[in-house]
């Protein structure tokens, strides 16, 4: 073995290959320059390989990638010593090269066949495109499903706090009712007695002054009574066939006095408005409250406007249902109510005035008002300030004696006094 190996060292008896090639230029350098640039190339190669893998720390089977540099390396050592060979005929370590290149190159080889099978499992480009698109996809839904969870989880949150205010108008509606109906029968009592106390006294007697002043007073509490019973939808109505912008532009010189020269009234009333079946006094009435609130609402002046407008189809619960229901909108340029004044301003005797200038009924009586109407009241909170309260009426209504016999029914959806 170790004359196997000095022997292929020996190379006094060998020609450089340049002899074979008859030392021609041409010849000569044509290999030279291959040679260089192949092992160029062959040096670089594995250069790419490393800073691949390296960067690459993740890459599946990344010995494979080193096992092939190795054997680039070997293959680039060989072209360079075909160009030292053509000039020194140092062919023994040209064959030991060559040996080393050879062993590489059959490991490589067998280790990437059987790499084969287990490479060609591996997902493609395309696959994985596809099981990312799927992914996206499957993500998509979830985020839509939670989107749509969340939605009906508000929605329930939403109808629970409107039925927990329903449920408590309701209550307040009865007791107002059953307390207002009571209190009146006794108001009766005394308003009779006191008129015919005052017929039976002489013209001249010191007592008719004071018997007026308390019949003054229990006219007043009367009135307040009467609110209560508009409330608790107890208060007897005269429902007529009417037009309601009619009603209204007939009425706006009464309103423009009232709200004074420092607010302007606009009018926006929409043409082709069915007509309705309500009380056009309590219907007055009821308009007239909201605008004083408007107006105590812009102390510096402002615009009060009143609007007229069919309701859209997926408003017709608001109007008990009926097909064609109008509403009519009265809202101001003012600051404003924040969510919880406008969650309770239907409550009777609720009002965030000073004391004595308010009984908190306004609200609440015209809430009533459009409940035994059958329709419905809201507060709508403007995202600038001013509020609008709207009133909805169905465009036909029973009979009066059919709604005499009506009970207590809040409108859900807007019981809390907001759309």
């Amino acid at each position: 073995m170790l004359d196997f190996l000095r022997r292929l060292w020996e190379s006094d008896s060998l020609a450089p290959h340049g002899i074979c090639l008859l030392w021609r230029p041409e010849l000569i350098w044509t290999h030279v320059i291959s040679d260089a640039l192949i092992a160029f190339a062959y040096f670089t190669i594995p250069g790419a390989l490393a800073y691949f893998v390296w960067r690459r720390r993740d890459v599946v089977y990344g010995w494979m990638f080193w096992s092939f540099a190795v054997f680039i390396l070997a293959c680039g050592t060989t072209h360079l010593f075909a160009i030292w060979t053509l000039w020194v005929p140092d062919y023994g370590a040209e064959a030991l090269i060559k040996a080393v290149t050879a062993l590489a190159s059959v490991a490589t080889a067998i280790a990437l066949w059987q790499l084969m099978p287990r490479a060609l499992a591996l997902p493609s480009p395309r696959q994985l495109s596809q099981a990312n698109a799927q992914l996206e996809a499957r993500v998509a839904e979830r985020d839509a499903a939670l989107a749509a969870l969340e939605q009906a989880n508000a929605e329930r949150q939403r109808t629970e706090a409107l039925l927990r205010q329903s449920q408590k108008m309701e209550s307040i509606g009865q007791l107002t009712g059953g307390v207002a109906h009571d209190f009146n029968n006794f108001l009766n009592v005394v308003l009779a007695n006191l008129e015919r106390v005052e017929r039976g006294l002489p013209a001249g007697s010191r007592l008719l002054e004071p018997v007026r002043d308390a019949m003054t007073g229990a006219e007043r509490a009367a009135s307040v009574t009467h609110k209560l019973l508009a409330f608790a939808r107890k208060h007897p109505l005269s429902p007529e066939e009417t037009d309601l912008n009619a009603r209204i532009e007939a009425f706006a010189e009464l309103l423009r006095g009232t709200i004074g020269a420092q607010i302007r009234l606009r009018l926006a009333l929409a043409p082709d408005l069915p007509r309705v079946h309500l009380d056009v006094n309590q219907f007055e009435n009821a308009i007239l409250n909201l605008a004083v609130n408007a107006r105590d609402a812009m102390p510096g002046g402002g615009v009060l406007t009143l609007a007229t407008r069919r309701l859209r189809p997926e408003e017709g619960s608001l109007a008990g249902g009926a097909a064609g229901g109008v509403a009519v909108e009265v809202g101001d340029t003012g600051a404003g109510m924040s969510p919880e004044v406008a969650a309770r301003a239907f409550e009777p005797f609720f009002t965030t005035k000073p004391l004595g200038q308010g009984t908190g009924l306004g609200l609440s009586q015209v809430f009533g008002f459009a409940e035994q109407s059958g329709g419905a009241a809201a507060i709508v909170i403007g995202p600038s300030g001013g509020t609008v309260v709207r009133l909805c009426f169905p465009a036909r209504l029973p009979a009066p004696a059919a709604e005499a016999a009506r009970t207590w029914q809040p409108n859900l959806a807007l019981a809390g006094g907001a759309a």
